[in-house]
């Protein structure tokens, strides 16, 4: 059995079909769904399509390229979506320094604030950092204590031993199974595995052979299979222990 620990299945792309994609996936062996927001409107989304399948669960907080857009009571939006029992987590949050949809000052400043509110609501973060190596763990550096997971982590082993010894756990998208992804293989491959998640970013990231196509959990399988030939163990087993991390690490029974 597989936990996808990200999805967004409140994206749009979703929208002609998401109700046959979602009931497909007891059959396909998925039997858990992350579904994390990018702003407080995709939150509530995410929220109300965990309502409708027990097996899905949303985290609620607001993306670096939202930052700017991020209304004066955004704060308080999260801490009212926290309540909901189905919310396990704080995010999609980070920096973007690739894109920068919102300036670079306003992004450190959500961020900042959304690690400090993870700590006061006592949730972990869902965390996204693209080209932000040390801004990303300057800021954690001076939030302690939080703990969460670096979603789609295609860093260096050296970053990665950071985070690990900050206890954050990393994630692992279809970007492990493409030709030229020879650091996030070589963290496949060193790092303890009771720190792992797998992950398909759906709708975005598709394994190959599907690279090009709209991602789903139902190719979540693929992540642990090529993670399973990277460390030499069985398909089987890297899905029960990533299925036991992600519940450890949104506390999930």
């Amino acid at each position: 059995m597989f936990f996808d620990t990200h999805a967004h299945y409140d994206d749009e792309k979703f929208d002609p079909d998401r109700g046959e994609v979602l009931s497909r996936m007891a059959s396909a062996g998925v039997e858990l769904i992350v579904d994390p927001a990018s702003d407080i409107a995709s939150a509530e989304k995410a929220r109300d399509i965990a309502h409708e399948y027990g097996f899905v669960y949303f985290a609620a907080g607001v993306h670096p390229h939202e930052a700017a857009g991020a209304a004066e009571t955004y704060l308080d939006d999260i801490r009212s979506l926290s309540r909901d029992p189905k919310c396990v987590a704080v995010g999609e949050i980070g920096l973007d320094y690739h894109y920068d949809f919102s300036p670079r000052d306003v992004q450190r400043r959500v961020y900042a604030q959304q690690l400090a509110l993870s700590r006061e609501l006592q949730l972990p973060v869902i965390i996204h950092e693209r080209e932000a190596v040390q801004d990303n763990l300057d800021l954690l550096k001076a939030h302690p204590g939080v703990r969460g997971v670096v979603h789609c982590y295609s860093g260096s082993w050296e970053t990665a031993k950071v985070l690990l010894d900050m206890g954050l756990y990393l994630g692992f998208t279809g970007v492990v199974t493409f030709k030229n992804a020879r650091k996030c293989v070589e963290v496949a491959e060193k790092m303890p595995i009771e720190r792992m998640v797998i992950e398909t970013d759906s709708p975005y990231m598709a394994p190959v052979p599907h690279r090009g196509e709209r991602n789903s959990s139902l190719f979540v399988h693929l992540v642990a299979e090529r993670i399973a030939e990277i460390r030499g163990m069985t398909a089987q087993d890297v899905a029960r222990i990533t299925l036991e991390n992600g519940k450890r690490l949104f506390s999930l029974s």
